[in-house]
């Protein structure tokens, strides 16, 4: 039965979508306010789009079509819009129905017929399968559990939705119209689908804004200096490829142009003739809503706003942050900003630098995403002294600084750069997080095919940074990192490292292993390079030293050597000037240079194995080894066109889906040192082209060989470590286990119980707050899940722990379960091995003596159990993280030194045996000293069944098992607690949104 509050209007069904084509739509209930837009919109949809929906020729709606299209109750009659700048563009509605197709009388019927209406002008953006995926999100909010369309069989647009949508159909033909039936329960296929979609759209959005025909800069001041003149200058001097209008509404009237630039200049955007893609934005903020109310209606597709301000400032900006972004967003334009640094794309046929970077990067295969402005200034100057000009190791392929995020990203940068060819490895400084869960997806995803390096700043105070309106996250910054392990991020501290780690893993092969063989001519610089490789967890071999005087000879001698034995996965070069008499090199005749043609040499000669560099006063070296080679190509898209193709030029020709399970770990943009085109992709089968939906990264040409050079043996280690890591992170995740199925797990039993629970505990608790379930409700909860609980009985007084102990059988152990003394034995609330009545009294007498009284302490009774390992197991939803599966040892190892392994959930068996091995405690679990192991296959198990039960229930908020005693043969859970809420309205696991702060 339906609740009243439910026919209230549902604001959290609004939400903000990014289509096919890379714009936005706002989809939202229709209200009765709505009827002359929805007049309006049915009076731009043509006869053809008319008569497919309602079967016969329907020209104009009728009063009572607008109030029964209008008028809803949000229950059992349901109507949407898409709308763009206000307008409908888009609508569905569904209505409840019995089994005979009448409208339901009973409130269990559980079906309903849905029907679209697309405005022609819009067919063709992916409109309808949005408003399908959040139309069954409300349907089953409702209880509805299956749509029933009809459709006539021309119509084959609006059946294809339907069937590429991945839920379980059923289709039949009848009078001349197909009817389809179809489960609205999520399916692994349908799950697929929209994450595909949702993939190819955001994609598509970035690369709208990386790649415009034209560029509007407003703003633009009419003398020298200032935000908007230097953008424009940036523009111009990176040579970029399209068209540049200059825009100031205080300019003289007749100017035409802006001087000593040559740029056309106009007073306002309406006059620019022509389709302006990308607008610059650098008036103050009260002038911005004017500014993006003419870009939308002058059909800008996105909006960079270097205005300051914003959340930044304050309440007061946090309010207009808000409203610009559901200004842009109403017009269907992405956003990057506000008080953005800018964005940059070094593509040959684009050649974009939109941002307030003093020069334009090199070229190169990097994407760079900041969300601090100084920061993105230290990276771009870093990378520059590393890597100068295009093709070196240091160039990038795009960059973009977005400031307060309100809009774009880094979750959707991801998104591009995932399918991006001319990107090999993905930088991120992150500040904030807005959307951890999603981010832990795609990060994982991306990892899979190439390197993502995060650094995170801000990670200790406990809030967002000025400007950055995020939700709360819980966790804390260790269990973040850990999780971002788990998905593939290499996660490092500082710019520096940044910058270290995306150098060496963009320009060399991923190592098979640890094993590191160290050469070079300064002993002491080896000593260094080896002594860090033991930091690090690497496997060293003994340096082989050089002596002072070796030449370059020697040097890709001894280095050919180490790249070809068996007893190595990569090589640390360390060098130092040389000196000796008859040097074939002068050091005023390119030391460095020479030094450099030799490691090349050696180095392609195994193009399997990486090769990194340490060197002291040769920066000769370096710069020459961050260059191409001289007899390879110096452009940066090795045999890119002079202009690339845009958005809106490209076929509408679908992807190909990426594979099942992620490649060998191997960088995919350099399988093999020789500049040979690598071989086409491997074909996929139906069936996994039909599961997977999300574009599979382009195959490229292999860099030119260049090799990574730093000014300390730690910096280069650390890189080197880093890749070591991240290898065999692609290794495991090329097979990462399966989620077991138990054959005792009564799942639609354990949901009718949370069901009851949630009626009777929360009928007085404010919405999405967690509530305790009854010990007794717990641990029959858990025993659904095949949990089970050592009994515990009260004992308030010594009779009643005696009749306690008689029931359960001695020997028996006597608790306090008082907050402060719980779980505490070192404080002597805990008295195990009670071996008898007497006993049981004298210590129970001690114990209220000693702590307090009954009614205080609390005393319960419960059974003695084998000897064993105490550990902690803990399951928790983050509203912003997601939900985490926690694990550690019990008492001083996770509470005072947090030793605590966290993986996300579901969890799969080899993770949980990787979990459990985590933890630095884990020596204790097998044979520490000569101790007997314990069961660790009975823990993964149980690990395993509490990912399952809050996996399948997202009310489940909280399950904490302490202690669960581990013992040679068997565990035994002494304790369980569970916290149950109702499931927030929307998640990342609902259809597709933006997020809104």
């Amino acid at each position: 039965m339906q609740k009243p509050q439910d026919h209230a209007y549902p604001t959290h069904w609004e939400a903000d979508v990014v289509l096919r084509d890379g714009g936005t739509a706002r989809i939202r209930p229709i209200t009765p306010d709505d009827a002359e837009r929805l007049v309006s919109f049915y009076e731009q949809v043509s006869d053809e789009s008319k008569y497919y929906r309602f079967f016969a020729p329907y020209p104009r709606l009728s009063d009572r079509d607008v109030h029964r299209f209008t008028h809803h109750d949000y229950v059992d009659r349901v109507g949407l819009a898409a709308t763009v700048g206000g307008e409908f563009i888009a609508t569905v509605r569904y209505d409840r129905i019995n089994d005979q197709g009448l409208p339901a009388k009973d409130p269990e019927d559980d079906q309903a017929e849905v029907a679209f209406l697309v405005q022609d002008a819009h067919q063709g953006r992916g409109v309808a399968s949005a408003l399908l995926e959040h139309i069954a999100a409300v349907a089953r909010e409702r209880g509805i559990r299956r749509f029933a369309a009809e459709v006539l069989p021309a119509n084959s647009k609006m059946i294809k939705v339907f069937t590429d949508a991945g839920y379980t159909q059923k289709r039949t033909f009848e009078d001349g119209v197909v009817r389809l039936e179809f489960d609205l329960e999520p399916t692994e296929q349908s799950m697929a689908v929209m994450r595909g979609r949702e993939q190819r759209a955001e994609a598509r959005s970035v690369q709208r804004l990386l790649t415009p025909r034209s560029v509007a800069v407003i703003g633009t001041g009419r003398a020298a200096g200032g935000v908007g003149r230097t953008a424009l200058r940036s523009l111009l001097d990176s040579g970029f490829t399209g068209r540049v209008h200059a825009v100031n509404h205080a300019f003289p009237d007749g100017m035409r142009r802006l001087d000593p630039e040559g740029v056309p200049a106009v007073r306002a955007l309406r006059e620019i003739s022509e389709p302006v893609d990308l607008a610059v934005v650098a008036v103050p903020a009260d002038r911005v809503p004017d500014v993006v109310r003419d870009c939308g209606e002058h059909g800008v597709q996105g909006v960079l706003i270097l205005s300051s301000g914003y959340a930044e400032a304050g309440a007061d900006g946090r309010e207009r942050q808000r409203a610009l972004l559901g200004q842009a967003r109403s017009y269907g334009m992405r956003l990057i900003g506000p008080n953005a640094f800018g964005l940059i794309n070094t593509a040959p046929g684009v050649r974009l630098n939109a941002s307030l970077a003093p020069r334009m990067p090199g070229a190169g295969h990097i994407g760079l995403f900041t969300q601090s402005g100084a920061i993105g200034i230290a990276l771009l100057s870093g990378l520059h002294a590393r890597g100068p000009g295009d093709g070196g190791i240091a160039g990038i392929s795009a960059f973009v600084s977005a400031g307060n995020r309100a809009d774009v990203s880094g979750n959707d940068l991801l998104q591009y750069w995932y399918e991006d060819p001319d990107t090999d490895v993905v930088i991120l400084y992150l500040e904030s997080i807005g959307n951890p869960r999603k981010f832990a997806r795609l990060a994982r995803r991306t990892a899979a095919v190439k390197p993502v390096v995060v650094a995170k700043g801000a990670r200790h105070n406990g809030t967002a940074p000025p400007g950055h309106a995020v939700p709360t996250v819980r966790v804390p910054d260790s269990t973040v990192a850990a999780l971002m392990r788990q998905a593939g991020v290499i996660r490092v501290d500082t710019v520096t490292e940044l910058i270290d780690a995306g150098l060496l893993l963009g320009s060399q092969p991923l190592p098979a292993g640890s094993r590191i063989a160290i050469l070079g001519n300064s002993e002491s610089l080896a000593l260094l390079a080896y002594d860090a490789c033991l930091t690090e967890r690497l496997r060293p071999q003994r340096p082989h030293v050089l002596s002072s005087a070796a030449t370059p000879d020697d040097f890709r001698a001894a280095l050919d050597e180490a790249l070809a034995g068996d007893g190595c996965d990569a090589v640390v070069v360390t060098a130092i000037p040389w000196v000796g008499e008859g040097s074939a090199v002068s050091p005023e005749g390119g030391e460095g240079a020479a030094l450099a043609a030799a490691l090349r040499t050696a180095a392609e000669a195994h193009p399997e194995k990486p090769v990194t560099v340490v060197h002291l006063a040769m920066d000769e070296l370096a710069e020459t080894l961050a260059a191409p080679a001289p007899e390879q190509t110096q452009e940066s898209r090795h045999d890119a066109p002079a202009q690339e193709a845009r958005p809106e030029d490209a076929a509408p020709a679908p992807a190909p889906s990426a594979p099942a399970t992620p490649p060998p770990p191997r960088h995919p943009s350099h399988p093999a040192r020789p500049l040979t085109p690598p071989g086409p992709p491997p074909a996929l089968t139906a069936p996994q082209a039909r599961a997977h939906e999300v574009t599979a990264p382009s195959p490229r040409r292999a860099a030119p060989l260049r090799i990574p050079a730093y000014p300390a043996a730690e910096r280069a280690v650390r890189a080197l470590a880093e890749a070591v890591r991240y290898a065999a992170w692609r290794r495991e995740a090329a097979d990462p286990g399966r989620v077991p199925e138990y054959d005792d797990i009564q799942e639609a039993a354990a949901g009718a119980d949370i069901e009851r629970l949630l009626d009777r505990l929360t009928r007085d608790v404010p919405t999405g707050r967690s509530v305790p379930v009854p010990p007794e409700d717990a641990e029959a909860l858990l025993a659904r899940y095949g949990i089970h609980t050592r009994p515990v009985l009260p004992a308030p007084d010594p009779d009643t722990a005696v009749r306690a102990a008689a029931r359960l059988g001695y020997p028996v152990a006597l608790k306090t379960t008082a907050p402060h003394l719980r779980h505490r034995a070192d404080l002597g609330g805990v008295r195990l091995d009670l071996a008898g009545e007497r006993e049981l009294r004298r210590t129970y007498a001690e114990l209220t003596d000693f702590l307090g009284s009954p009614e205080e302490l609390r005393p319960v009774v419960q059974s003695m159990v084998p000897r064993g390992v105490d550990t902690v197991i803990r399951a928790a939803i983050d509203p912003a993280a997601g939900a985490v599966l926690s694990f550690g040892l019990a008492g001083a190892p996770s509470q005072l030194l947090g030793d605590i392994a966290h993986r996300l959930i579901p969890a799969t068996d080899r993770e949980v045996a990787e979990q459990i091995r985590s933890i630095r405690a884990a020596p204790l679990l097998f044979g520490w000293r000569g101790s007997q192991p314990v069961d660790t296959a009975a823990l993964a198990e149980l690990l395993l069944r509490v990912s399952r039960l809050v996996d399948d229930h997202p009310e489940v908020v909280g399950v904490d098992l302490e202690p669960v005693v581990v013992a040679a043969h068997g565990l035994s859970v002494l304790g369980a607690s569970v916290r149950l809420a109702r499931p927030p309205a929307t998640t990342d696991l609902g259809p597709r949104r933006l997020p809104v702060y």
